[in-house]
């Protein structure tokens, strides 16, 4: 729907200036009016949701969700009214994007409508577990509380993403630039090498056979390997929107030698933190599994949750599907099944979180402690491989002499 920007006079003579959504512009000229606002000037900002470029390079990320959330549970918990604290953030929010997005829901709320209808039109910056959290707070009448407890679990859940991108920055640089440097010599130096050694007439060892076959061929398909390089993550990118293929590849991940656990425990703590934060919220049981199930982003879990979610419908125990799968601790399904009984549900989930959480930790960090190592032996064996496959035969040359 095209949305239109306006400045207008309000009845006590202040100018504001903001943003109406409207099927054409005489109805954003009735709607302004109907707010008893006088028209300044009124001018078409966006004719909907199409690709926009600005939109693109100022998307909005985790990071301005988590400072917007915290912000307006500080707002909202001093006693600020809705749309003047929504108004405030508008000027507060440095992304453009989000910051459209505000003006939009402050208008909307101004207008007459609920907070979360108004995020609920915005699923593309608003996921489905933030709407609902925000309408259990609506209803319940606490909605200081939840947006408190909503951005402390938002902050946490964005602290823990860091902490595992941060660590994974060093062998990604390393192991990239070890790439790169390969691809240059074997392009540039190796061919200048070989050549002597070839025009020698001298029979050549293996290795350096096998590190000319490899220089030849990235010299003459670069293009190839280029086309490879941008197909293989597109590819993968659009293979896993197929659910078979998803499915496998979810699997698979689980079960890497050394990154497997660290998975394992990440969409545990992702579906503990998000189920205790909308138990909170006020968040029925049932309704809590189907968002979280979306939000562990694994098809594993999604499926055990969805089994615990049925069974949970039939008057079973949450702790039932998870007691017979591998995928989740013994700790875990024996805690839900305590905390059920104690009705107490939501501290165990933070409790369980809290736990696996330090565990995460530890797991990077040990992580860092072995990757370190790993990566100066492949480093030692590329370096060492094409050494020995150009050294040797020079070696040879120089001993028949």
């Amino acid at each position: 729907m095209p949305i239109y920007k306006y400045r207008a006079i309000t009845e006590d003579k202040k100018t504001v200036s903001g943003l109406v959504e409207a099927p054409a512009e005489s109805i954003a000229i009735d709607i302004l009016k109907d707010r008893e606002l006088e028209i300044i000037s009124l001018s078409l900002k966006s004719a909907g949701k199409g690709w926009d470029i600005n939109s693109f390079l100022n998307k909005v990320k985790p990071k301005d969700i988590v400072v917007f959330s915290r912000q307006f549970s500080v707002l909202i918990s001093a006693g600020v009214a809705l749309v003047s604290s929504l108004k405030i953030l508008i000027e507060q929010t440095e992304n453009i994007t989000l910051k459209t997005v505000v003006s939009e829901i402050a208008d909307e709320v101004d207008g007459g409508a609920r907070l979360s209808d108004s995020l609920a039109k915005r699923t593309d910056v608003f996921s489905e577990f933030y709407i609902n959290v925000v309408k259990s707070g609506e209803t319940s009448g606490k909605l200081d509380e939840v947006l408190n407890y909503l951005a402390d679990e938002l902050e946490k859940d964005y602290d823990m993403a860091s902490k595992i991108k941060g660590a994974m920055i060093y062998p990604a640089f390393v192991l990239s630039a070890l790439v790169v440097v390969g691809a240059i010599m074997m392009m540039f130096l190796v061919p200048k090498l070989t050549s002597i050694l070839t025009e020698t007439g001298t029979e050549l060892p293996m290795a350096t056979k096998l590190l000319m076959g490899t220089s030849d061929f990235m010299v003459n398909y670069w293009w190839f390997l280029l086309i490879l390089v941008i197909a293989l993550p597109t590819g993968f990118k659009f293979s896993t929107r197929v659910p078979a293929i998803k499915a496998v590849y979810d699997y698979m991940i689980l079960r890497l030698p050394i990154f497997g656990k660290l998975f394992r425990r990440i969409y545990l703590v992702r579906f503990t933190r998000s189920m205790q934060t909308l138990l909170v919220g006020g968040v029925n049981l049932s309704k809590g599994l189907t968002i979280t199930a979306e939000i562990v982003s694994n098809s594993v879990y999604k499926n055990l949750i969805l089994e615990t979610k049925k069974e949970i419908e039939d008057g079973n125990s949450i702790s039932s599907v998870f007691a017979d799968s591998s995928e989740i601790p013994k700790m875990v399904s024996q805690m839900l099944s305590i905390g059920e009984k104690a009705g107490k549900l939501d501290s165990i989930l933070g409790s369980v979180t809290e736990f696996y959480t330090r565990e995460i930790d530890n797991i990077v960090a040990n992580l860092m402690t072995l990757l370190e190592p790993i990566i100066m032996i492949i480093m030692g064996v590329a370096v060492g491989f094409m050494v020995a496959a150009v050294i040797m035969p020079m070696y040879n040359m120089a001993s028949g002499f």
